[in-house]
């Protein structure tokens, strides 16, 4: 499975932003999907998750009301959909997808996208 993030931009607080991570192959048989992200000179961080099983969405603290994480499972897509961006919000975004289980559990890696919030 290959990930490919698309959507980072450059915005204004208050603006919004949708990204988009495609999957090359079938992912329908996920463990978890993910979004994080990774501020300059910090850690990668959790921001949201779909966690198989389970019916609602994980989110980061800080980003509860604000973000949104769908997935189309037809299209192999993963969005996270953000609202009332702030600037420190500024990061790459990167998704992740984790498949199978014990020893054959796989984790997938997007590339990045920055999104970076500016007046």
């Amino acid at each position: 499975v290959q990930l490919v993030e698309s959507g980072g931009d450059l915005v204004q607080p208050g603006d919004s932003l949708r990204l988009s991570c495609q999957a090359s192959g079938n992912i329908g048989r996920f463990n978890t999907i993910s979004w994080y992200r990774q501020a300059p000179g910090s850690q990668r961080d959790f921001v949201a998750s779909i966690i198989s099983g389970v019916d609602s969405p994980i989110y980061q603290d800080t980003v509860k009301g604000r973000f949104t994480i769908s997935l189309d499972n037809a299209k192999s897509t993963i969005f996270l959909q953000m609202n009332s961006l702030k600037p420190e919000d500024t990061a790459v975004y990167y998704c992740k997808v984790v498949i199978g289980l014990g020893a054959l559990q796989r984790t997938y890696w997007g590339q990045g996208t920055q999104v970076t919030v500016s007046s």
